[in-house]
């Protein structure tokens, strides 16, 4: 890490250093762990996280493993919020333009949450609330998250959160899983075959260059959502993520 003319600044950024590969390791590891992963000396680290641990930001568990504290819920949940609430009229857009439901999803954890939803005004449409948490491999924005990541990650995310499934047209194995990535990589967006809900397809394309992993995705009845209907909503998804995307990484 590049050195911060004042200590301060620096000590903030060690913090979020820390708590960021807490993070990418799962969400518990050991000291030797942390050690092993960054530059920092040992006494610091040791250091910084017994401070976290007294704010409540970090817990140390019975078998000394250091894992995210609870303190860290109501900041996630408040930066859920507001991002939900900046793609809010990315999300109308497609509704107006499509005809159905629009959401948005952010990887928490192992899992995604989705945190903004525009509703269809179809009388039968997918109902997905936000603040739910679903698994990545069974929903059209949990795949198009996975496919931003390597298949050590995605391994890695599945062995813990599992590979429970919904319908008979879910996937369970991880290297149908992976195969499937394959194609969300190449063609650029996923498809919810009625995996997470039978009778409901969904298209979902990650947002580029988002702070954290994230997706948006049009869903409805397998009726009214079909290959036509993928002519013209692929289009206008890329629009609305990039739409979101430059609104994210606006200075």
């Amino acid at each position: 890490m590049a050195e911060k003319a004042s200590g301060g600044v620096q000590s903030v950024e060690r913090v979020f250093e820390l708590l960021e590969l807490i993070t990418d390791a799962g969400g518990d590891v050991t000291l030797s762990e942390l050690s092993s992963s960054t530059d920092l000396p040992l006494p610091t680290i040791h250091r910084l996280l017994r401070t976290l641990v007294s704010l409540g930001y970090i817990r140390q568990l019975p078998n000394r493993r250091y894992a995210l504290g609870p303190r860290l819920i109501r900041l996630g949940e408040g930066a859920n919020k507001q991002l939900g609430a900046l793609a809010q009229p990315q999300l109308k857009i497609l509704v107006d333009r499509l005809g159905e439901t629009s959401n948005m999803a952010v990887l928490d954890s192992d899992m995604v949450i989705y945190v903004a939803q525009v509703p269809s005004l179809h009388s039968m449409r997918m109902f997905t609330e936000v603040g739910r948490r679903a698994h990545t491999h069974a929903t059209g924005v949990g795949k198009a998250i996975l496919a931003q990541l390597d298949d050590d990650t995605v391994r890695g995310i599945v062995a813990r959160a599992g590979m429970p499934t919904p319908t008979a047209k879910s996937i369970g194995d991880v290297e149908e899983l992976l195969a499937d990535l394959k194609l969300i990589r190449e063609r650029g967006y996923s498809i919810d075959e009625e995996e997470q809900e039978l009778g409901v397809r969904c298209f979902a394309m990650a947002v580029p260059n988002a702070p954290t992993p994230t997706a948006i995705s049009v869903s409805g009845p397998v009726s009214r959502v079909d290959g036509n209907f993928a002519d013209k909503a692929v289009p206008i998804l890329r629009e609305a993520a990039e739409a979101i995307s430059r609104e994210l990484n606006r200075t």
